[in-house]
């Protein structure tokens, strides 16, 4: 099957899409965006995470054909180039990056809290980050990076 989608802004069109393929594989494989990340394939870790028509989704669990005419944002998507997004730059000053493999599910997960709630008080923070899970920092940097983007963001 044929996958036609925008992915980041860019209209994207893929060929020879199995039926089977989840939308996590074809990001990551047929489209070279390895933001999303394989870990648990079964939607409790947030590591695959990507906004699907504007809303939070794994995307392991989501068929790539449910994709097709939609628009897609991954943690690639949220840089404006080589200009890191506020959310982006307040994880790497705070130190809320170690080794990375969970930071873009929490990064898309926040962004979708400070899209909804640009202040948010630290339970909003931590409700909006509980589907992810880190196994490095302990969580505390993480929600101190949200903190710092929300203060920046509103200022």
């Amino acid at each position: 099957m044929r996958l036609e989608c925008v992915v980041n802004g860019e209209p994207r069109d893929v060929a020879g899409v199995r039926e089977s393929e989840s939308l996590l594989q074809v990001l990551r494989e047929r489209m070279k965006l390895p933001g999303a990340k394989n870990a648990c394939e079964q939607g409790e870790c947030g590591s695959c995470s990507v906004f699907l028509d504007g809303k939070l989704v794994c995307s392991c669990l989501v068929l790539a054909g449910q994709a097709e005419g939609a628009e897609i944002v991954t943690i690639e998507g949220l840089a404006d180039g080589d200009a890191l997004s506020p959310l982006q730059e307040a994880f790497i000053e705070t130190g809320a990056v170690q080794c990375g493999f969970c930071t873009p599910g929490f990064i898309l997960a926040a962004h979708d809290l400070l899209q909804r709630q640009p202040s948010p008080s630290d339970a909003e923070i931590r409700e909006a980050l509980a589907g992810n899970l880190c196994r490095c920092t302990g969580y505390a940097k993480i929600i101190e990076a949200v903190r710092v983007a929300a203060d920046r963001m509103t200022t």
